[in-house]
C-alpha cells in the first residue's frame, strides 16, 4: 500500500515555480541614467518596481522582452510640459509616450492648481486634479509646480496694481497651501502679465515659502531678447536671496542682436554655481519657440483681462500708441516683434483656424488683397486678434543652432519639450502645433547624438532622466536601479528620430520600441497598449 502511494505521488505532473518577475528586459545596452558608460545586461521588474539590473537567470519572467541591439534607459522625464488639461481629454498621452516620456513636469507660470475661479477647467487643489486623472486614468506620471500667475491672481484678480501687504500675505498663504498639497516648486512666466508684475524682491520673498518646503523655482525669464543677461542675473538673484534651487526654462537668446552671446550666459551661470547658487536650465532641440500673437502687444494693454484687452485693440485712438511701442519696444519688455527683426515671415500661425499653418506675411498679404486703401500690417494684426478672441498661438523663429547646441552641452542643462500630449488623429489633432510636441526626445537622440555628435549618448540620457529627477527631488525615478519605480524606455539608437516638422507636425517619432510606466507596458513594440498606470506625483510623498 505504501509503495502504491509513493508511485502515485511520483506520477503527478510537476508544476514549475511561479515566475520571479512580471517583466524581464533582456540583453540590451543598459544606460542607467547617471551618465556612466553603457553595459550589456537585463532589467527585471516586479509589480511597479525595478528589482534587479544586471544578469537575470533565464526563464524567470512572466513576460520577457529581447532587447538585443536596443538601449534600455530610465523613462524620460519631460522637464517642461503643458499636458495638464489634455490628459483629462485623453489620458493615453500619445505624442509623449511615443517619445519615451514616462513623467511630465507641468506648470509654467500658470498651473492646473490652485485657481480661484479665473481659469475654466482648473482646480482648487492639486489633490482635486489627481482625483480627476484617476477617474479615466493617465498613461504617464505627472508632477506639477504652482504657477506664479495662480498665486498672484489669487490675491489680485486681474488688477495690475501693486499688492498691499495684506494681499502679498495672501499670496504667500496660497503658495504655502499649494506646496503642502504636493507642488514641486514655484514656476513663473515673467515675460507676460500677470507674472511680469512681480518684482525680483517679490519673487524672492515668495520663494522663501518654497525654500521652507524644499522646493524649486522654475522660471521663464523676464526677457529672452536684448535683456536676456539681466534676466539671467535676476533668476540667479532670486535663488541667492531665497536659498532655493533655480531652473531656467528653455534657455535661449531670442533676439538676433545678441546671437552668439551664449558663452556670456554660460559664464554667468557657472560663476553663480561656483559661489554656491544652485542655478540650472533646460532646453528643447529646436530654434523656434511657441508663444502667442498677443505677446506682441505691450503688457499694459492686457490689464483687466481679455475683455479690456480687446476693447483697447478696437479703440482707434489707442492704436497709434500700440503701433509705436510694438515697433520700437519698451524698456525691459521682451518684444517678440523686434526679436525677429520685425520680419512677419518668421511668425508661423499654429492655432487652429483659417490662418493655421501660414506665416504672418502671407496672412497680411491675403488680408491686404483687393482692399483699398491697403490696411496697415499692425491694423491687420489687431483685427486678427479681435476676431480670434485675443489669442492666436504662433511659432517664432528667433534663436540659433550654435547658441542652443552650446547650452545643451552644459552639464547643468537638461531637456524639456515645452510641449503637450497631442495625437495624430481624433480630438487631440488640433491646430498646427510646434514639432516639439511630437519629437523632442527622439530628436535629441537622433540628431544631436547620432548625426551631429553634439552630446554623448549617455549624457543625453542623463539630461532626460536623472538630471531632471534630481532637480525636482524625485529620488526613486530617473535611474535604472533596484528599488526605483519601474519607468523604462527602450529605443533603437540607430533608428530613433523625430518625424514632425513645422509644416507637417502630426507625425509620431520613430525608434521608440517599449515604454514601461510603474511596471506596466504602455508602448509594446511600438504600439500603444491602452494601459494607464500613471499617477500624479507629489513632492515629498
Amino acid at each position: 500500500m505504501r509503495f502504491a502511494l509513493l508511485a502515485f505521488l511520483f506520477s503527478l505532473p510537476v508544476h514549475a515555480a511561479d515566475p520571479d518577475y512580471d517583466l524581464v528586459i533582456r540583453g540590451g545596452k543598459i544606460i542607467d541614467g547617471t551618465g556612466n558608460p553603457w553595459s550589456y545586461g537585463d532589467v527585471a521588474i516586479r509589480g511597479d518596481k525595478v528589482v534587479a539590473v544586471g544578469r537575470v537567470p533565464a526563464g524567470l519572467g512572466k513576460r520577457e522582452i529581447d532587447a538585443k541591439g536596443l538601449v534600455v534607459a530610465p523613462g524620460f522625464i519631460d522637464m517642461h510640459s503643458h499636458s495638464d488639461t489634455l490628459l483629462l481629454e485623453d489620458g493615453n498621452a500619445p505624442s509623449k509616450v511615443r517619445q519615451g516620456v514616462t513623467t511630465e513636469v507641468l506648470g509654467e507660470g500658470n498651473s492646473i492648481a490652485p485657481h480661484r475661479g479665473l481659469l475654466p477647467g482648473r482646480f482648487e487643489t492639486l489633490t482635486q486634479y489627481a482625483e480627476a486623472t484617476r477617474k479615466n486614468g493617465i498613461a504617464v506620471n505627472v508632477a506639477s509646480y504652482v504657477g506664479l500667475d495662480n498665486v498672484w491672481q489669487g490675491a489680485m484678480g486681474t488688477s495690475f496694481a501693486r499688492p498691499t501687504p495684506e494681499q502679498f500675505a495672501k499670496m504667500k498663504a496660497i503658495l504655502d497651501d499649494a506646496m503642502a498639497d504636493g507642488a514641486f516648486g514655484l514656476s513663473s512666466m515673467l515675460a507676460m502679465p500677470p507674472g511680469n508684475l512681480a518684482t525680483t524682491d517679490d519673487i524672492a520673498e515668495l520663494c522663501t515659502v518654497v525654500a521652507k518646503h524644499g522646493g524649486i523655482f522654475s522660471t521663464h525669464n523676464r526677457n529672452e531678447g536684448t535683456g536676456v543677461m539681466d534676466a539671467i542675473k535676476e533668476a540667479i538673484a532670486v535663488g541667492e536671496k531665497a536659498g532655493v534651487p533655480v531652473d531656467i526654462i528653455h534657455l535661449k537668446i531670442a533676439d538676433q542682436k545678441l546671437w552668439g552671446k551664449m558663452p556670456d550666459i554660460i559664464a554667468l551661470i557657472d560663476a553663480a554655481r561656483k559661489r554656491g547658487v544652485n542655478v540650472q536650465a533646460n532646453v528643447y532641440p529646436y530654434t523656434r519657440g511657441n508663444n502667442d500673437l498677443a505677446s506682441i502687444v505691450p503688457p499694459w494693454a492686457h490689464e483687466g483681462g481679455k475683455a479690456k484687452f480687446l476693447e483697447r485693440l478696437k479703440d482707434a485712438s489707442v492704436r497709434p500708441r500700440l503701433k509705436k511701442e510694438i515697433q520700437e519696444g519698451l524698456p525691459g519688455w521682451y518684444n517678440h516683434y523686434t526679436a525677429v527683426g520685425g520680419d512677419w515671415s518668421r511668425m508661423l500661425v499654429s492655432a487652429k483656424g483659417s490662418y493655421e499653418g501660414l506665416t504672418m506675411d502671407r496672412v497680411i498679404a491675403a488680408k491686404s488683397k483687393d482692399v483699398s486703401p491697403t490696411p496697415d500690417a499692425m491694423d491687420i494684426l489687431f483685427n486678427i486678434l479681435i476676431a480670434e478672441g485675443g489669442s492666436v498661438s504662433t511659432v517664432y523663429e528667433h534663436h540659433t543652432e550654435k547658441d542652443m547646441n552650446l547650452a545643451m552641452q552644459q552639464p547643468w542643462c537638461s531637456i524639456g519639450s515645452d510641449g503637450s500630449a497631442y495625437a495624430t488623429e481624433g480630438p487631440l489633432r488640433r491646430g498646427s502645433p510646434h514639432p516639439r510636441n511630437f519629437g523632442t526626445f527622439p530628436r535629441v537622440l537622433g540628431v544631436y547624438v547620432r548625426e551631429r555628435g553634439v552630446v554623448r549618448l549617455e549624457d543625453a540620457v542623463r539630461k532626460m532622466t536623472s538630471l531632471n529627477a534630481a532637480k525636482i527631488g524625485l529620488k526613486d525615478r530617473g535611474q535604472l536601479r533596484a528599488g526605483n519605480f519601474a519607468d523604462v524606455t527602450v529605443f533603437d539608437p540607430d533608428r530613433v528620430i523625430d518625424m514632425s516638422t513645422y509644416g507637417d507636425p502630426f507625425h509620431y517619432a520613430e525608434g521608440i520600441a517599449f515604454v514601461v510606466v510603474n511596471g506596466q507596458l504602455v508602448l509594446d513594440n511600438g504600439k500603444p497598449t491602452g494601459a494607464k498606470p500613471g499617477a500624479v506625483l507629489k513632492h515629498g510623498r
